[in-house]
C-alpha cells in the first residue's frame, strides 16, 4: 500500500502545478495575442465577403462605359473617372428625390416615435380587461406579410382619393407598429412601479407619467424606434412603387429605379454613384448614433 501512495503521489503532486502553469500562461499578453488574432483570423474573410459589394459599388462607379464591360472584369479602375458623381448628383434630379425622401422620413419618424410610446406605455404599465389578450393579438398580426395586405390598403387609399400623394405613406405609421409595441413594451416593463405610483400620488394623469417620467428614461429604446424608422423608409421602394405616379414626388429609390431604366447598361456608373450617394446619409447617421442604437437593442427586448 506504501509503494502504490509513492508511485500515485509524484501524479497527484503535479496536477496543480501543470493547472497553475497553464493559468500562468493564460494571463500572458501572449495567449491574449493569440485569441485575438484567432478572432480576427475568423472574421475577416466574413468582413470582405461583407465588403465585396461596396467595393464592387464605388469602384464601378469610378470606371468608363468601356472598363464597365470588359471581360473579364477589371477590379481596378484605370484611369479613375469622377464624372459619374456629379451627373448623378445634379442631372439625375438627385437632390428632388433626397428632398421627397426625407420629408417621408421627417413625418413617419414622428408618428412612429409618438403612436407607438403611447400604445406600448398602454399595454405596459395601465391595467384593463383583456390588455394581455389584444397584446396577443397586435403580435399576432406580425405574422401577417405586407403583400397579403397591399390590394386592400391600396382600394381603400385609392377610393380615399389618397393615391399619387403621400398621405398613404405617412398615416399609418400614426398608428403604431406591431414591432416597436413589442420593443418599448418591453422597456417599459422594466422601468420599476414605485416611479408610476409616486406620480399617481402626486396627481398626475397617464400622459404626465409618460412624458414626465418614462420618456427621460427610455431614450435609447426611442432611438432606436426612431433609427428603424428612418432607415426602412429612407430605403423603402414597394410603397413609393405603388402609390407615387408622378415623377415629381418619387423618393431616392424609385429615382435610382428610373435611371436604370434610362442608362441601362450604357452608363453603369452613373447608376453605381447615385447608389452610394444615396446610402452616404443612412452610413452617417448609423455611426454617429450607434452607441445609443446598440445600449437601446441591448436593453430593448432582453429583460420584462
Amino acid at each position: 500500500m506504501a509503494n502504490e501512495v509513492s508511485r500515485l503521489s509524484p501524479v497527484v503532486t503535479a496536477t496543480p502545478s501543470r493547472r497553475h502553469g497553464l493559468d500562468q500562461w493564460r494571463g500572458t499578453w501572449l495567449w491574449r495575442l493569440g485569441i485575438a488574432l484567432s478572432r480576427h483570423l475568423l472574421l475577416l474573410p466574413l468582413t470582405i465577403i461583407f465588403l465585396f459589394p461596396w467595393f464592387w459599388m464605388i469602384t464601378t462607379s469610378l470606371k468608363t462605359s468601356d472598363q464597365i464591360l470588359q471581360f473579364p472584369p477589371k477590379w481596378i479602375p484605370n484611369p479613375i473617372t469622377l464624372q459619374a458623381y456629379p451627373e448623378a448628383f445634379f442631372d439625375a434630379s438627385m437632390l428632388l428625390y433626397g428632398r421627397n425622401t426625407l420629408i417621408l422620413c421627417t413625418f413617419n419618424v414622428i408618428g412612429a416615435v409618438i403612436s407607438n410610446c403611447l400604445v406600448a406605455y398602454g399595454f405596459a404599465r395601465i391595467r384593463w380587461p383583456g390588455r394581455d389578450v389584444v397584446f396577443l393579438g397586435v403580435l399576432a398580426t406580425m405574422m401577417l406579410p405586407y403583400q397579403v395586405s397591399m390590394i386592400p390598403l391600396y382600394i381603400i387609399f385609392n377610393r380615399m382619393n389618397w393615391v399619387n400623394t403621400y398621405l398613404p405613406l405617412i398615416v399609418p405609421t400614426y398608428f403604431a407598429a406591431p414591432f416597436f409595441i413589442f420593443m418599448l413594451r418591453q422597456f417599459f416593463r422594466t422601468i420599476p412601479d414605485d416611479f408610476t405610483d409616486a406620480a399617481r400620488i402626486d396627481g398626475a394623469t397617464e400622459l404626465r407619467i409618460l412624458w414626465s417620467v418614462f420618456i427621460p428614461l427610455v431614450k435609447p429604446a426611442i432611438a432606436v424606434v426612431a433609427l428603424f424608422e428612418f432607415i426602412g423608409n429612407w430605403n423603402s421602394f414597394l410603397g413609393p412603387l405603388i402609390y407615387l405616379t408622378d415623377e415629381k414626388l418619387w423618393t431616392l429609390t424609385l429615382g435610382i429605379m428610373g435611371l436604370r431604366m434610362h442608362y441601362g447598361l450604357s452608363n453603369y456608373a452613373v447608376i453605381m454613384a447615385a447608389i452610394f450617394i444615396s446610402l452616404i446619409p443612412v452610413v452617417v447617421l448609423f455611426f454617429l448614433t450607434q452607441r445609443t442604437f446598440i445600449e437601446g437593442i441591448t436593453l430593448t427586448g432582453l429583460k420584462g
